[in-house]
């Protein structure tokens, strides 16, 4: 089995001793800063997992370039090493070897840890012929079945059922998987990717319809395509797969992370702040671009990579105003950029109101939000933002992260105050933002990672 040494910039032979992080760390923002400058988005953390699931669908070795450096990519490889595969990495890089897979039973604690875990099931039936998974884990948002994971699989011609806390699966005639067509019920991304992979090894041909549309569809489309898969459809509502016996490992550069765009946008939106940022899926995100623009934002598109946005006031000539918006899978507003854009609303003038109709449970980030002084009204899933603009700033306060998207939203508030805030439950953000506060120093945020506790109302000179 190899070893995973992520973020080396190279195996080596010597010895170098690991300075272990310290314990509970926090992130400490002294707010009120304008940002300012360049910053360079990471690979996408949503297109990363699930082709880090589909390299066990090819044989040989694949290099993946681009993947970014996460708690959550580190998870994912470390399930790949628990089924016998060899994973290593050089920078970016991550090379994954298969042919030595001796287990179809990932390591459940590490499977238990982020909703990725659970893509492994695809491509461990369709190539082996049965796979026991645990029940996957991740943000606390929502229940998130994998029902339609199990109807799927089952329409594939696979027993699948559930015993001991795990999904067993295995080939019901013995041989392989054979191709079908079947509607899923939701939109779900996860299921897509999965029974994705699952059919581009099936005998036959495979329709799916109500699929996902998300980019990191196509991406995972693209690599598979790469690998000697037959896959039709990528990017709308209806996938067509034709079967292959065997797929082959390759060279795949991950797309840039649209949610990292998304995010650095409207921190330089509720700092009322002008930055430009790269590499940047324009298309990927045209309904933040119209909202924000809505708002009062000056958004240009300096190369083809290269977008700039400002919310200077005096180059806006006024104050962001609020806006509407309501999640949905994509093309609509993403449901990994309302809690942030939330916490810009309630910077904004006027009254604004969001809906949540992805995940139920998606309006935690209001309690911890609220400790700034934000203003809001929640009533299940919508959420009505009652915005002061700059004219009455946030206050820094001590919060708590308990999920990755809501605890950025916090670092966004923090960003905005006035004073020290102090974050805690940071590894919940660590899961999806790469590098996040040499980043935000890039940009002259005053933001550092520490176990010190801060008295409320010192001022911390960054």
């Amino acid at each position: 089995m190899g070893t995973f040494c992520f973020c080396s910039s190279m195996t080596s032979n010597f010895n170098v001793p690991q300075v272990l992080p310290p314990s509970d760390p926090k992130l400490v923002v002294n707010g009120g800063s304008t940002l300012s400058g360049h910053v360079t988005v990471s690979g996408s953390k949503n297109s990363a997992l699930p082709i880090l699931a589909a390299t066990l669908c090819c044989s040989g070795s694949s290099n993946l370039k681009n993947v970014p450096c996460l708690s959550d990519t580190r998870t994912m490889a470390s399930i790949l090493e628990s089924l016998g595969a060899q994973v290593m990495s050089f920078g970016g890089d991550i090379v994954v070897n298969t042919d030595g897979i001796v287990s179809v039973e990932p390591d459940s604690s590490d499977v238990g840890k982020l909703r990725g875990g659970f893509f492994v099931i695809g491509p461990l039936l369709a190539r082996f012929g049965e796979a026991s998974v645990g029940l996957p884990g991740g943000c606390d948002i929502g229940v998130r079945p994998v029902d339609l994971y199990i109807h799927g699989l089952r329409a594939l011609g696979s027993t699948v059922e559930l015993r001991d806390g795990k999904v067993q699966a295995h080939v019901s005639n013995g041989k392989g998987l054979t191709g079908a067509r079947f509607r899923l019920g939701y939109p779900s991304v996860g299921a897509t990717e999965t029974l994705m992979m699952a059919a581009c090894m099936a005998e036959g041909k495979t329709v799916i319809s109500n699929a996902a549309q998300e980019p990191e569809i196509i991406d995972l489309a693209s690599f598979l395509t790469n690998c000697g898969a037959v896959v039709e459809g990528a990017g709308t509502d209806t996938l067509y797969i034709t079967g292959r016996r065997k797929l082959y490992g390759s060279e795949y550069s991950i797309m840039p992370d649209r949610i990292e765009v998304g995010t650095y946008m409207l921190a330089a939106a509720i700092t009322r702040s002008c930055i430009s940022i790269s590499p940047v899926p324009h298309s990927n995100l045209t309904c933040l671009v119209d909202k924000l623009s809505g708002a009062g934002c000056k958004i240009l598109q300096l190369s083809d990579d290269t977008l700039e946005l400002s919310a200077v006031p005096r180059t806006i000539g006024d104050d962001l105003q609020g806006f509407n918006i309501k999640t949905n899978p994509f093309p609509g507003f993403p449901t990994d950029l309302q809690p942030l854009t939330m916490a810009l609303l309630s910077t904004c003038k006027g009254v604004s109101v969001i809906e949540e109709s992805v995940f139920e449970n998606r309006m935690s980030h209001v309690t911890e939000l609220q400790k700034f002084g934000a203003k809001f009204q929640v009533c299940g899933s919508r959420a009505t933002v009652f915005g002061t603009g700059n004219a009455s700033p946030l206050c820094g306060s001590q919060v708590n992260a308990t999920d990755l998207r809501g605890g950025m939203s916090l670092v966004l508030a923090g960003l905005a105050a006035e004073g020290i805030t102090e974050i805690r439950g940071i590894s919940h953000v660590d899961r999806g933002y790469e590098s996040l506060e040499m980043k935000l120093q890039g940009l002259g945020a005053n933001v550092i990672r520490t176990t010190t506790t801060f008295p409320p109302g010192e001022v911390w000179k960054g």
